[in-house]
């Protein structure tokens, strides 16, 4: 999979010119929908299918600053996956190969209205393609 390529944007910096903390699972997020397009099972076309990935954890380590006008490469890995939780790993650099953040998120799939799905009966492509990512 291609790494997700973002350009800090001065917005999403402090006062001291270092990107907000918040803005890395920003991120995170943009870089797993385009890591699921890539896949081939994009958000909409997964809810349209009535299931829906809400994040169950977060967790970042903020190794080095990026700045306004940075570019940053997030290549998302799949850490875990059990057919109920899945793990996904980010390691973001800059431009001189620093690690700038490294990441993971664990999110669950459930239908509307709250309920667990089975991956492996509702969406066999999704998981085949999800332990492909994990060899």
């Amino acid at each position: 999979m291609k790494p997700y390529i973002h350009r800090v944007q001065y917005y999403e910096t402090d006062m001291m010119g270092i990107t907000h903390h918040a803005n890395y699972i920003r991120w995170m997020e943009e870089a797993r929908i385009d890591f699921m397009d890539q896949l081939g099972f994009p958000y909409a076309k997964m809810e349209a299918a009535g299931v829906y990935s809400p994040v169950r954890s977060v967790s970042c380590e903020y190794r080095h600053p990026s700045t306004f006008g940075d570019t940053v490469s997030i290549a998302v890995s799949v850490e875990a996956f059990n057919g109920v939780i899945l793990t996904i790993g980010y390691d973001m650099r800059n431009e001189t190969g620093e690690t700038v953040c490294a990441a993971r998120s664990e999110h669950v799939f459930l239908t509307k209205d709250g309920r667990f799905v089975r991956l492996k009966r509702e969406l066999p492509e999704f998981c085949a393609a999800i332990e492909d990512c994990m060899s």
